[in-house]
């Protein structure tokens, strides 16, 4: 497995036998703005796979397959879990993917439908391992000053660290992340042994394929048996500031419908945080 930090060219990847993809895609289904159909044709003009792994939602990974069969379309989709940590579910069919959302997702999402479901990350990596399915943790150091990235949180001692030693795969560059972080999330990756999975987090077509993973695959489920046998390389750069900034505003649209419910969320899951951190201090 190989890790380089620099913009894909993803025709000379194809000419050395291995097949790019965007791991991490957003699309209109959850809080981008982007329909899928201008996600498919980005891609084939790019001449890359893509998953679209909208928040808690299948919807948009459904159409794409409707629209483009035969596209490279990895189903996917990114859970909020309700102690902080987003985690990637990639399966190598749609219906493995609508069974898994059907039965462990759907009735758990809250007023905020793009947030925190009824399960801790602990409770969802428990689930998936029921599944066929590739799990992944997505920019595990990220983001912000908000507590979304797995590794972020066991640094923390908020979540246990065995937790993270179950996830099948890392995500080692994430485009919304900093080159700092993503170091560090390839640095635990080749410390452990894990898998490892890039993508951009793009809520913008303009950013789709700035990340991608290659692998001597032409399927969805040779691709994610690829990651799982840890023969994947990861290409790519982040997202410039200039770019986060218009991706923030993006996202920020999206949630407008359930701002109370989206506060009311991260209330929840920070004070634990909050609590923590003044114990400590009055230690």
């Amino acid at each position: 497995m190989t890790i380089r930090f620099e913009r894909p060219d993803p025709a000379a990847i194809r000419e050395r036998g291995y097949t790019p993809a965007d791991l991490h895609v957003h699309s209109s289904y959850s809080d981008a703005p982007t329909p899928v159909r201008a996600l498919l044709a980005r891609a084939e003009s790019l001449g890359i796979g893509l998953a679209i792994t909208d928040h808690n939602e299948v919807r948009g990974v459904a159409e794409a397959l409707e629209r483009r069969p035969e596209a490279l379309v990895v189903p996917g989709m990114e859970v909020s879990t309700a102690d902080g940590p987003h985690i990637l579910l990639y399966f190598p069919t749609l219906s493995g993917l609508q069974d898994f959302y059907a039965r462990e997702i759907r009735e758990r999402k809250g007023k905020s439908p793009y947030l925190a479901v009824r399960l801790t990350t602990e409770e969802l990596v428990e689930r998936g391992k029921g599944y066929d399915c590739l799990i992944t943790a997505a920019h595990p150091f990220g983001y912000f000053f908000l507590d979304k990235g797995l590794l972020k949180c066991t640094a923390k001692h908020a979540i246990d660290p065995a937790v993270a030693g179950r996830v099948d795969a890392l995500e080692v560059i994430c485009g919304g992340m900093s080159r700092g972080l993503n170091r560090q999330a390839a640095d635990e990756a080749v410390r452990t042994g894990q898998g490892m999975t890039g993508g951009t987090d793009s809520h913008l077509l303009d950013h789709l394929g700035g990340v991608v993973t290659c692998c001597q695959a032409d399927t969805a489920e040779e691709f994610i048996e690829e990651v799982r046998r840890k023969r994947s390389h990861v290409i790519g750069e982040e997202t410039g500031a200039f770019g986060k900034a218009l991706t923030g505003g993006a996202i920020i649209g999206g949630f407008l419908p359930y701002t109370i419910p989206s506060l009311q969320v991260h209330y929840e899951q920070n004070l634990p945080r909050l609590k923590r951190y003044f114990t400590r201090r009055r230690e």
